[in-house]
């Protein structure tokens, strides 16, 4: 399930692209997959690289010279990269659990090269809002969400480095409900609703059949479950 628009990331063969906690790598495999790109993710979590790593492994061409995937573990707010060393960075549904998200920007500021491109998403602010009404332990769990992003400050913090967005867009409409769900019913898998619904999202994601493409693209600018935001960072930004 890809959140960030390779078309709007606008990669290239060459490219060096960043993807700030990676999770599982689903980001940083697409990339891979998109063009002949250098691809490095990078997350606090062993468990989660590992996984990404066995990912990689089904989708790694090896015969093609022009392009790798690697994983590492570090901690976003120290990237243990020269300045100025990747041409895009990724960073999706990460910065609402870090509380110095400020200082992730800053770091990913100093990394990325003059004229390069920035995506970032987040968690929308009303879905987000009616998980934490429906369910304390949604944002109490370790490793949560510990903060409802508005849009607008976002793209403030952001330009206040110096980049300027050129693109948004929503996502994951039809997650919305699923997640509305499974905050009513928190601690409660086996309910059947949440059941029933998560069932509905793999078929969905495997099968990809036109009629809820369709109406997810109709409902994300309604209920997308996250905001994606493509920033150019100025040539001069020092």
């Amino acid at each position: 399930m890809q959140t960030i628009d390779f078309k709007r990331m606008q990669l290239r063969n060459g490219d060096r692209i960043l993807d700030v906690g990676c999770g599982e790598g689903r980001h940083t495999i697409g990339a891979y997959l998109e063009a002949n790109v250098t691809a490095v993710g990078v997350d606090l979590s062993e468990n989660d690289l590992a996984t990404a790593r066995e990912r990689a492994a089904q989708f790694e061409d090896k015969d093609n010279a022009n392009k790798s995937i690697t994983f590492q573990a570090c901690n976003a707010l120290e990237l243990p990269f020269e300045d100025n060393s990747f041409d895009k960075v990724i960073c999706s549904e990460v910065l609402e659990h870090i509380p110095d998200y400020q200082g992730v920007l800053a770091e990913i500021n100093r990394v990325l090269k003059p004229n390069g491109l920035l995506a970032v998403s987040v968690p929308r602010a009303w879905p987000e809002e009616i998980c934490w009404k429906l369910s304390k332990p949604y944002r109490q769990v370790e490793g949560g969400h510990i903060r409802i992003f508005n849009a607008t400050q976002l793209r403030h913090d952001v330009e206040d480095f110096g980049w300027t967005r050129y693109a948004r867009h929503w996502a994951h409409a039809l997650h919305s409900p699923f997640w509305w769900l499974k905050c009513w019913k928190w601690g409660e898998d086996d309910a059947f609703l949440v059941r029933w619904y998560h069932k509905l999202l793999v078929w969905d994601l495997m099968k990809r059949p036109w009629l809820t493409r369709a109406l997810e693209w109709m409902l994300n600018p309604v209920m997308g479950k996250s905001v994606v935001m493509y920033f150019e960072r100025a040539s001069d930004n020092g």
